[in-house]
């Protein structure tokens, strides 16, 4: 056969044929007087497997050396591995449908709506306190938490986080929100400052509380700074002053 003949019998291009050779998966026959490489059955059959092993997914070094017979590793053990990887992948894909499932739920999605399901799920339980810009700023602050966490972390964050989704629960962090806001032209040593970095602190769920407690940012910390930057003098010095209580415990 010549090399024409011989893809077209396995179902390659002869430029498959050609790179097969350049890598050794398929050794090259010797050429006849006429120049032309003469092909037999025993490389169809064995250009036919190598072209089965690469559709499941192994690399051409697995596949030359599984076919030359002097791999270190057993095809067994190559496509256990390869399964894994690819149920890998296909856990992946599902997630992935379960994000534009809810994307596409949503009438008018928003680039803040393409968060993980749980976070999606999160969020909406909070729905009813966004009237408040500093609500907005906390769900963007969660969005931004679920791009760049681990998803363990975010999970058990969530999870932590889940008290706080009762409709009593929402309704009080209205009210705090609600206060805030009234601190946006207030001096930063107005006497209700205090009060509402205590109030905050106390709504925290005491899991919550006791995790944040030790991952409380230094005042130097760019995320931090940042974050405050975009307050008022009196939010900020709320935001501070309920950083210290949770770092301490709890209001006293």
């Amino acid at each position: 056969m010549r090399i024409g003949e011989l893809a077209a019998l396995a179902g390659v291009s002869t430029r498959t044929v050609r790179h097969y050779h350049h890598q050794g998966v398929l050794p090259e026959p010797p050429r006849r007087v006429n120049g032309y490489r003469e092909y037999g059955l025993r490389d169809a059959l064995r250009l036919a497997r190598a072209r089965r092993l690469t559709e499941l997914g192994l690399s051409l070094d697995e596949v030359r050396d599984v076919l030359a017979g002097d791999s270190a590793r057993e095809l067994r053990e190559i496509l256990l591995e390869l399964d894994a990887d690819l149920a890998r992948q296909e856990a992946e894909i599902r997630s992935r449908r379960e994000r534009l499932a809810a994307l596409l739920s949503e009438e008018s999605p928003s680039p803040d709506d393409a968060v993980s399901p749980r976070m999606a799920e999160f969020l909406r339980c909070l729905e009813p306190a966004h009237g408040s810009a500093f609500a907005a700023a906390d769900a963007e602050m969660l969005a931004l938490l679920d791009t760049v966490a681990e998803p363990e972390d975010r999970d058990r964050l969530l999870e932590l986080m889940r008290p706080m989704t009762t409709p009593e629960a929402v309704a009080r962090a209205e009210m705090l929100y609600r206060r805030l806001t009234e601190l946006d032209d207030a001096d930063p040593a107005d006497p209700r400052v205090g009060a509402l970095a205590a109030d905050f602190a106390a709504c925290l769920p005491p899991e919550l509380a006791a995790a944040l407690a030790h991952r409380m940012p230094a005042d130097d910390d760019p995320f931090a700074q940042a974050f405050l930057a975009d307050l008022s003098p009196a939010q900020a010095e709320v935001v501070r002053r309920t950083m210290v209580l949770v770092a301490a415990g709890g209001p006293s």
